[in-house]
């Protein structure tokens, strides 16, 4: 069994009320509120990242894109002054 050695620390004060309410959800997963709020914390921040690194298009956009890609436009004298 692989061990993780642990280096870094978060601190951090809630209201009694969120603290119970996190407490009992980790009681619920049969894990320590430590392990459980490193969980739900990590499983977030995935999602919040993942999020920012994804485009979602419409067909419309898609579509537009895919044109785009297929056929570019020919550089006109402006973008050809701005690579010189």
């Amino acid at each position: 069994m692989a061990v993780t050695i642990k280096e870094k620390r978060i601190e951090f004060r809630v209201p009694d009320e969120a603290k119970k309410t996190i407490e009992d959800a980790a009681r619920l997963s049969n894990v320590s509120l430590s392990s459980y709020i490193l969980s739900v914390a990590l499983k977030q921040a995935r999602l919040d990242l993942a999020q920012n690194e994804t485009i979602v298009l419409n067909n419309q956009e898609r579509d537009a894109l895919m044109d785009a890609l297929a056929k570019p436009m020919k550089p006109n004298k402006a973008l050809k002054d701005l690579f010189k």
